[in-house]
C-alpha cells in the first residue's frame, strides 16, 4: 500500500525522547498538518520521518517497507523536503537552486556529464513560473528576501517530482499574499494525488487546507484526527495557553470558513515569560 506510516514512534536526541508513542498514516492525496508551540518537537519529528535522525523507538514505514532500508536515491524519488531555512555556501542563482531538485531525484547518469539537459531547464522554468518567481530566475539566491527564498525551496522540492512533500513551516517569512498562494498550491498538489506533511504555526492555515491534524502539546501530549475534531477552542487554548475563539462564516459559494482569534490578556503563566 502506498503510504507513509509511523508506528509507536519515539523521537529525540541521544537516549532521551522528546515525545513517544506517536502513530499515524499519510496517504496520497492527503494533507496532514502538524501544529504546536515552538520547541515541542515538530522539526525533530520531520527529521525522523526523513531519516536524518534514527527513531528511539517504533519505526517509520514507506509503502510497508521500513524507511531505514530504502536507498537514498530511491527515497528521493518518493519524498521531497522543504526546510525552514537554507543558505547555500556558494552564490547560486535561483534557477540553479531549483534545478538541484532534479539532481536529487535522478542518478548522475541522467545528466550525462553531470549536467542538466533541455528538459530539466524546461521543467524548472515551468515550476518557477507556476510559483510566481520566474522573474527571480537569474537573481543570486543569497541576495533575495527570506520569503522569496522560501518559495524557491518549495520550487526546488517540486522539481524533484516527489510523491510526498514534507514542509517544515513553509509559510515562514511569507507575506499574507504569498501565504495564500502557498495554501492554494498545497490544495492543488493534493488534488494531483500528492501526499503532503507540513508543520504550521497558523491554525487558520490548517483550517484552509488540512485533511487531518496532529496537535502537539508539552508533556508528550498529542491528538490526531480531522481538523474539526482536533482544532476546538478547548484544545487550542490548552495548547497555546491563551484563550482562543473560533469564528466561522460562509464564503460566497456557500462553503464554511473558520478562523481563530484570541483574548490578548495573558495568563499568569505566560506573564512569567515576558
Amino acid at each position: 500500500m502506498d503510504l507513509i506510516e509511523a508506528r509507536n514512534l519515539d523521537c529525540g536526541y541521544g537516549k532521551k525522547p522528546i515525545f513517544s508513542g506517536i502513530s499515524f498514516t499519510v496517504r496520497p492525496g492527503e494533507v496532514f498538518c502538524v501544529l504546536g508551540p515552538n520547541g515541542v518537537g515538530k522539526t525533530t519529528l520531520f527529521r525522523t520521518i526523513l531519516g536524518f535522525e534514527k527513531p528511539l523507538g517504533g519505526d517509520i514505514f514507506l509503502e510497508t517497507k521500513r524507511l531505514r532500508y530504502w536507498k537514498r536515491n530511491d527515497l528521493a524519488k518518493k519524498i521531497a523536503y522543504v526546510p525552514q531555512a537554507h543558505i547555500p555556501p556558494f552564490p547560486y542563482t535561483v534557477e540553479e537552486v531549483v534545478i538541484m531538485g532534479r539532481t536529487i531525484r535522478f542518478e548522475k547518469s541522467h545528466f550525462g556529464r553531470n549536467l542538466p539537459g533541455k528538459m530539466d531547464y524546461e521543467k524548472t522554468e515551468n515550476i518557477l513560473e507556476h510559483m510566481g518567481i520566474v522573474h527571480l530566475r537569474k537573481r543570486t539566491y543569497t541576495h533575495i528576501s527570506g520569503g522569496e527564498r522560501q518559495l524557491v525551496l518549495i520550487a526546488r522540492a517540486l522539481a524533484q517530482e516527489p510523491e510526498y512533500l514534507v514542509m517544515d513551516e513553509p509559510a515562514l517569512n511569507l507575506d499574507f499574499g504569498n501565504q495564500m498562494h502557498l495554501i492554494n498550491e498545497t490544495i492543488r498538489l493534493r488534488e494531483t494525488g500528492m501526499g503532503i506533511i507540513m508543520t504550521s504555526h497558523h491554525p487558520d492555515h490548517v483550517f484552509l487546507c488540512a485533511d487531518r491534524v496532529m496537535l502537539m502539546k508539552w508533556g508528550n501530549r498529542f491528538s490526531i484526527g480531522s481538523k474539526d475534531e482536533i482544532l476546538t477552542e478547548e484544545q487550542l487554548t490548552d495548547t497555546y495557553e491563551v484563550s482562543i475563539k473560533i469564528l466561522r462564516g460562509n464564503r460566497d459559494n456557500g462553503s464554511t470558513v473558520a478562523a481563530c482569534t484570541a483574548d490578548l490578556s495573558f495568563s499568569p503563566k505566560q506573564r512569567k515569560n515576558f
